[in-house]
């Protein structure tokens, strides 16, 4: 499948998630928060949560356990269906825990979109582990 729809969202789209990723390098809860609806849904695997009062606080205790963290993605296709929007993406990690350990991971999101006031917010990022290196 390749990416469609119209380009100027495709690219607001990408950089939707590179504002989500500085924000998550430089652990900034407001700006990682205000990549989303308010009532969004963020699943990371272990259940989904749904509404930024719900999920905003369960990231901030996440983030507590790391010193350092590497963030980046990579695109696969973005479809762009005039104000909604569906899009996979790779994720690699780099995490080192304050505790001394350290996890690689590569993941995928598979992501919903909403544009608002001109503007792309996450309604959904659902996350699996596609592999993962402990040390």
């Amino acid at each position: 499948m390749i990416s469609s729809g119209p380009f100027e969202d495709r690219l607001a789209i990408r950089e939707l998630i590179e504002s989500y990723n500085h924000a998550v390098m430089q652990f900034d809860e407001q700006a990682w928060a205000s990549n989303w609806t308010d009532d969004a849904t963020w699943d990371t695997g272990q259940g989904a949560m749904t509404g930024k009062d719900v999920f905003v606080p369960a990231w901030r205790e996440a983030m507590s356990a790391f010193s350092f963290v590497g963030f980046f993605a990579s695109a696969g296709p973005i479809i762009v269906k005039g104000t909604n929007a569906h899009a996979t993406w790779y994720q690699q990690e780099f995490l080192h825990q304050k505790t001394g350990g350290k996890l690689n991971i590569t993941g995928q999101y598979e992501d919903e979109y909403v544009k608002q006031d001109g503007r792309w917010f996450f309604t959904k990022r659902i996350y699996k582990i596609l592999n993962m290196d402990q040390s």
